[in-house]
């Protein structure tokens, strides 16, 4: 029996992989920042006496959520990929939207981290912080196909 959920466990990881393609590992990334924020919320809500049964359950209602953002962008790429073929284009590019979803999400997870982590009174690298914040905002001027340089103002 334990070989055979040993066996049952490497197909499903294996038809994971297959399936999800390129977006496996941002998604392993997502989860794993996902759960690294949760515990530095919940922690950094002990540290500051907020703690509270809702704000828990409403965290991880919250990132149930991403990954239902994240399960739209895929729909999304495929339903476009299928539009296409079935009037001839055949493109290699697969999972655009769900990729950038992705990628906004674990950098906004980002972002939270180093809150929590500053709510603890941890001492955070400035860089590091700006750094995640210039991430963010390439992300979304990219996404949106806006081109913003360095000390451009955003609308």
């Amino acid at each position: 029996m334990k070989d055979f959920i040993h066996v049952l466990f490497a197909g499903v990881i294996g038809a994971l992989a297959a399936y999800f393609n390129v977006l496996l590992v941002p998604l392993a990334v997502l989860v794993a920042v996902m759960l690294i924020d949760y515990v530095t919320g919940m922690a950094g809500a002990a540290y500051t006496k907020t703690l509270s049964s809702r704000t828990g359950v409403l965290g991880i209602v919250k990132k149930a959520a991403y990954l239902a953002l994240v399960a739209v962008g895929m729909v999304v790429d495929y339903l476009i990929t299928s539009a296409l073929v079935h009037i001839g284009i055949h493109l290699q590019i697969n999972y655009c939207f769900g990729m950038i979803i992705t990628i906004w999400l674990i950098i906004n997870e980002l972002l939270s981290i180093l809150e929590n982590l500053g709510e603890l009174n941890i001492p955070l690298p400035r860089f590091l912080v700006d750094v995640v914040k210039s991430m963010k905002d390439k992300v979304e001027s990219k996404a949106d196909g806006k081109h913003y340089r360095d000390g451009e103002d955003k609308p």
